[in-house]
Parts: structure tokens; sequence; C-alpha cells
């Protein structure tokens, strides 16, 4: 596969085994600007795995990710060998891209306001009152600030997967990566957090999301993605994934998981 010269991230051969157990087989997938790029399939088909190779959370085995063209995780010596980056070249490259996860991973001693600020302090160097100045813009966006000084044991779910949210934003990625971020929410809660990634979406933040919400990953996506078994099976417009399936194996998914 050939990557676009245009696209934000791109991901060619990817194999990812955990001992003798293949997990990802061979996957390949561009993600352009602005696109938001939802990955379904059946619990154990890869799409996690995806998100955290991306992430660099994994480090693969074969094959090549690209964020704006360059190679993540790795550099190519001058023998053409690769060689694994040093933890602060991970994490510098890290700082490209957001992923926000199924449990909301705030640090329950600090206030929404300050677990946003965290990162644009202590990894982007910004000042105390630039970074507050940030946050407070990210928590406004969010519809969260007026809950700013509130500590997440005082927040919903909902409330903290926002935060969450507005964390990873706040650090200006490249890529916004989502980890079947409604998992862990009681049902009346997942609602607040769909109409945020909603409102990204329509302001043409990139993302790709893994999610089990059919409905939504169809009406918000530009691209669906369906994975199984550790390779994409089929991709393309959420009108044709959705409601015009060309495989069985599709089919058969999309059947289980609406009835």
């Amino acid at each position: 596969m050939t990557a676009r010269p245009d696209a934000v991230l791109s991901i060619a051969g990817l194999h990812k085994s955990f001992g003798a157990n293949q997990i990802l087989r061979g996957v390949d997938l561009d993600v352009l600007p602005g696109d938001v790029v939802s990955i379904i399939g059946a619990s154990g088909s890869g799409k996690t795995t995806l998100l955290r190779c991306v992430d660099l959370l994994e480090e693969f085995d074969a094959g090549e990710i690209r964020l704006d063209g360059d190679p993540l995780g790795y550099r190519v010596t001058a023998d053409g060998r690769r060689r694994r980056l040093s933890g602060r070249e991970l994490a510098r490259q890290r700082s490209r891209i957001g992923m926000v996860f199924q449990s909301y991973n705030l640090f329950p001693h600090l206030s929404a306001l300050s677990n946003v600020m965290l990162g644009l302090t202590k990894v982007q160097g910004k000042s105390t009152s630039e970074a507050r100045a940030i946050a407070e813009q990210w928590l406004d966006r969010i519809g969260l600030a007026e809950r700013r000084d509130h500590y997440p044991s005082a927040l919903s779910g909902g409330q903290q997967q926002r935060v969450a949210i507005a964390r990873a934003l706040a650090m200006e990625p490249r890529l916004l990566l989502l980890d079947e971020v409604t998992s862990a929410l009681d049902p009346e809660l997942v609602q607040e957090v769909l109409l945020t990634i909603r409102g990204l979406a329509e302001a043409g933040t990139t993302m790709m999301i893994v999610t089990h919400e059919m409905r939504f990953a169809r009406q918000v996506s530009t691209r669906a993605v369906f994975m199984d078994q550790g390779v994409i099976v089929e991709e393309g417009p959420p009108e044709k994934v959705f409601g015009d399936p060309d495989t069985t194996r599709l089919r058969e998914f999309l059947a289980s998981v609406t009835h």
C-alpha cells in the first residue's frame, strides 16, 4: 500500500502478536485531515491494539506507522536498520497524539482544571497562567467551565470523560484517538459524551474512534472500518458499510449488534 502524501496518519503492513497470539495481521489504513474514522468489530478483533500501537503504548512487530510522514516509534540508522526511539523521543512523538481511554485516568487529587493543565506545564513547558487560560477555554468548550474546581470524585462519569477529552485536546494533537469512551458509562451519561465528540467532528478534529455505538458511528463518521481477526475486512463511507455491506462477516456482525 502506498501512503497518501496528504495523510495525517499512515499505517502500512502492521503486525502485532502477544506470544503465539496474532492480534494484528497486516493492517493498512490512511487517515486524512478532518477524517473521523470509526473502527468497529467484535471483541478481540484488534481494534484497541491498533490504537495502542498508534499511540506507541504497544511496540508493533512489523510494518510502519507514520504521522505527517514521520515514522513513529523508531528511526532508520545509516545502515538501514530500525532503532527503537528513546523514552524521551517516544514521549515527544506521543505528545502529537491525544488518546482517551475507557477509564478516564484522571488524577484524583487534582481538580478538573489542574488535570487539563498538567500536560501543558509538564510536557509543553507552558507557564501556569498560559496553561490555565488554555484549560479554561477547553473546559468551557465542553460545557464544564462551572465544574473546573471540582475533583473527579465530585464529577459524574460522563463529566470525567469530557474532562479527559479536554485534557487530550488541550495539547493540540494532530490526531485524537478514542477507545470505547462510553463503555464504562451508565446509559443516561453516554449521550453527553457522544454530543461532545459530535461537536469535535463538526469542528474538523481528526479522530480515530473505536466504538460499539453503531448508530453514532454511522452518523458521525466520514469513514467506517470493520475489523475481524486482526485485519480490515471492509472500509468505506458509513452509509455503505452500515447500509450495504459487501461481506457476509460484516452482515453477521451488524445483525448481532443491532438486534
